[in-house]
């Protein structure tokens, strides 16, 4: 268009490379495995962890927080697509740890970035996690049930979350409240106290084999500096354009 920016979608070599081996562990692997894995719910031992060892995170992370690239939708989403076409269950699986990282990257300040990062993105599958959705009906992301009040140097959080993947064996997650009517997240170790994990899982159908459970917080005391105080609005937008990449993959 005269006058306007053009913007190529046509991917790079590097991340062709990527592309195409993801595109095959999801014919090869993904897919062979998704019947058994939704009939037994669980997947076969290594599955996740091979996934994971591609790299999909790791690419688009920059080298100072121990990635090999740069932050870019456009990999992410082809990618993300790829997966998706071998198994939408299984995919969200080796992603899990994205909904902990890129958040901080996205919103995280420096000091964030340079402490939670990079234990993440090692090569080995950790569960890291994130919790969003509420109980509640016509579920509204801007307009959060669990609150986070600032007490002293402190936030302390209450409330309830749903379908929260790996929650039971999770290290940390992000967990999203509201602040004087603001989202915003917070770092919470998965062992915080007052933080109660569901015995059972909450399954959805077709995702029998993803771990995912209910969350209660009671009074969760996080430290100030464990606030994203970047815009939400950033990590809302990459998570509709990570959602809509799924969606054409399965599709």
């Amino acid at each position: 268009m005269k006058g306007g920016t053009m913007y190529s979608f046509e991917p790079n070599e590097e991340q062709q490379m990527l592309i195409d081996a993801v595109s095959r562990y999801a014919i090869n692997d993904l897919r062979e495995a998704a019947e058994e894995a939704e009939e037994h719910a669980k997947f076969p031992d290594g599955l996740v962890e091979k996934g994971w060892e591609m790299g999909v995170l790791q690419a688009s992370i920059p080298e100072k927080y121990g990635g090999f690239g740069d932050y870019s939708s456009v990999t992410g989403a082809l990618a993300a697509e790829e997966l998706a076409y071998g198994d939408l269950p299984a995919t969200l699986a080796v992603l899990t740890p994205n909904l902990f990282v890129l958040p901080i990257l996205l919103a995280g300040s420096e000091a964030q970035k340079e402490k939670f990062i990079p234990p993440v993105i090692e090569m080995e599958w950790k569960a890291y996690t994130a919790a969003l959705i509420e109980p509640v009906f016509n579920f509204d992301p801007t307009e959060l049930k669990t609150s986070a009040v600032a007490d002293g140097d402190d936030f302390v959080i209450s409330g309830k979350k749903t379908y929260v993947p790996y929650a039971k064996d999770a290290k940390m997650m992000i967990v999203y409240a509201n602040v004087d009517g603001v989202t915003q997240g917070f770092i919470v170790p998965g062992d915080a106290e007052g933080l109660t994990v569901s015995e059972e899982e909450n399954k959805l159908m077709s995702m029998h084999a993803l771990p995912q459970y209910d969350i209660e917080l009671e009074g969760v005391r996080v430290p100030a500096e464990n606030r994203l105080e970047g815009d939400f609005g950033a990590v809302l937008a990459a998570s509709h354009v990570a959602l809509a990449a799924l969606a054409v993959g399965v599709a």
